[in-house]
C-alpha cells in the first residue's frame, strides 16, 4: 500500500521503507510542520503532486544512512504511536 516495507505497532503504522529507500513516518500532526522544517524531511506523496496530508513524513535516504539518523525518526513515530494508542513503553 505505501510502496515498501512498513511496521506496525498496537495495530497502528510507524514507518515504511520505501523502494527508493526513503523512510516514511507516521508522526503527530500537530508536529508536522515542525519536523518538515528539518532539511532532510518533506511532505509525503501519495502520487504525482498528491501530498498525503498532516501526519505523514518522508525522510531522504541519505538521511538515514546511520543507526542513530534512522532511531532518531523512528523515535518520533513511536512517541506518536504511544500517544494515539494510549500505550507507554
Amino acid at each position: 500500500m505505501f510502496g515498501g516495507r512498513s511496521f506496525l505497532v498496537n495495530e497502528k503504522m510507524v514507518a515504511c521503507a520505501r523502494r527508493a529507500g526513503n523512510l516514511l513516518v507516521r508522526v503527530d500532526a500537530a508536529r508536522h510542520n515542525e519536523l518538515l522544517r528539518r532539511p532532510e524531511a518533506g511532505a509525503a506523496q501519495m502520487g504525482p503532486a498528491r501530498t498525503m496530508g498532516a501526519g505523514w513524513i518522508e525522510v531522504a535516504r541519505g538521511a538515514i544512512d546511520d543507526d542513530e539518523s534512522l532511531s532518531a525518526w523512528v523515535a518520533v513515530a513511536m512517541e506518536f504511536n504511544r500517544a494515539a494508542t494510549g500505550h507507554r513503553p
